[in-house]
Formats: C-alpha cells, structure tokens, sequence
C-alpha cells in the first residue's frame, strides 16, 4: 500500500525573528548580539539595552555584534554607536551577508583590531 505526501512543498512565509525568540536569547548568552534587519528606533533600542546589559554584567568581556542590515535610520544607528562607545568592554563587529549604509557604518565602529 502506498500512502501520499500531502504536505505542501513550498514553505509558509514566516514572520521575521524578534529579539525575545528562544535563539536570540541563547546567543545573548554568549554575549552575541544580532543585528538582522533595516536599523530602526525599535531595534536600536533593544540593541543599546543588550550592550548595557552585557556591560553590566562583565565589563571585561567582549561584546560581539553580528551584522546583517541594509542600513536604515541615521539617528537609531547613532544611538548603537554612541551604546558601542559609552560601555567599558570592546564591541567586536562581523559582518554577516550585508553590511550598507548605517549598517557598514556600526561595522566600522567596532573596536580597533576586532571589526
């Protein structure tokens, strides 16, 4: 007896990942912190409270921001910048897929010999 695939071959559009997702919070642990889209007010604001968190935590240690973004607003990307300069611990960046605009800006923000 042969039974038929009914599952549906083309995969269901998923809504993108957000900040409170299991896998984020899990790279959160290893102090990574993901930058994954158009840098808006939104997420800039949860980045600027990752970094503090992590610095918080163990200023010693550094930070990695991973970057894959378009770019996006100049005043949310100043915010993560000014974030990167204010906090104790070096902020290693790597640039994941894209990295334009706001977001090779944040690249070359990183700490020096660590972006």
């Amino acid at each position: 007896m042969t039974e038929l695939f009914t599952a549906s071959p083309v995969m269901e559009q998923a809504e993108a990942p957000t900040s409170t997702d299991p896998i984020f919070n899990r790279l959160l642990k290893d102090r990574i912190i993901w930058l994954g889209s158009e840098v808006k007010d939104e997420n800039a604001n949860v980045i600027c409270a990752q970094m503090l968190m992590l610095a918080a935590e163990d200023p010693k240690k550094d930070i990695w921001l991973y970057i894959n973004s378009p770019g996006g607003s100049i005043t949310a990307g100043m915010a993560i910048y000014d974030t990167m300069q204010l906090i104790e611990p070096d902020v290693a960046t790597i640039a994941v897929g894209m990295a334009a605009s706001m977001g090779q800006f944040l690249l070359s923000s990183g700490t020096p010999g660590k972006r």
